[in-house]
């Protein structure tokens, strides 16, 4: 076990890839250097291993409990995991003008806005299920900190986005953003391409399968 000192500077870093990134002059240098889909796979790969780091350092800090370790909190990340990486594909898989993502071909249609109409910020969606899951499941105090924060940083992000690009589109945010809310439970109209199913899948089982040799703890009840 270590001190607090590791899980704090993992945390800012992971705090500071974040928000450095998410300025408009950052984030349009970045892109003008490395191309879209350059920017948002090393930004991708950037993010996977820092949270990996920090997550690795909340398990090593110093354990103080907050909420009991019951046996049946840790069935919730493990049924909520496939939602996760199905929002998170979801997401990066189109283009998405409020919000993260881009990688789709196909331009976005406010008629039928696919996984926005769910929420126009899947990404964060994805990111606030998986914090409030795993916040449940590991009740210690780094843990509450750190998937509080996540969930936190979410859904915090998902109003600041949702004003700045308002402000940003004008009378157009009307327009696009009519068919789309900022979380819900309608369902995709369309549903996501069977590509995406089997991505989320695919995801879904390389995290289940790689969960106790990076994070040294099985996901398994």
């Amino acid at each position: 076990m270590m001190g607090w000192g590791p899980f704090f500077a993992a945390l800012i870093v992971f705090l500071l890839s974040h928000m450095i990134p998410a300025r408009p002059a950052v984030r349009g240098y970045l892109i003008s250097l490395l191309g879209r889909r350059g920017y948002y796979s090393a930004y991708s790969v950037l993010s996977l291993v820092v949270l990996v780091w920090l997550i690795v350092a909340a398990a090593h800090a110093p354990y103080v409990e907050v909420i009991p370790p019951l046996a049946i909190l840790r069935w919730i990340p493990l049924l909520c995991m496939p939602v996760v990486c199905w929002l998170a594909v979801s997401g990066v898989s189109v283009q998405n003008p409020f919000s993260f993502g881009g990688l789709g071909h196909r331009p976005f249609d406010p008629e039928n806005p696919g996984i926005l109409r769910t929420t126009r910020h899947p990404v964060l969606a994805a990111l606030m299920l998986w914090a409030v899951a795993h916040l449940l499941a590991n009740g210690s105090l780094s843990h509450v900190i750190l998937f509080g924060l996540f969930a936190g940083f979410a859904a915090m992000g998902m109003a600041v986005i949702d004003r700045r690009k308002s402000r940003e589109m004008g009378p157009e945010w009307v327009r696009l953003s009519r068919n789309t809310a900022r979380l819900s439970l309608l369902v995709p109209q369309p549903w996501p391409r069977a590509w995406v199913w089997v991505a989320s899948l695919v995801a879904y089982l390389v995290l289940l399968g790689a969960h106790e040799s990076v994070i040294g703890l099985s996901p398994l009840p």
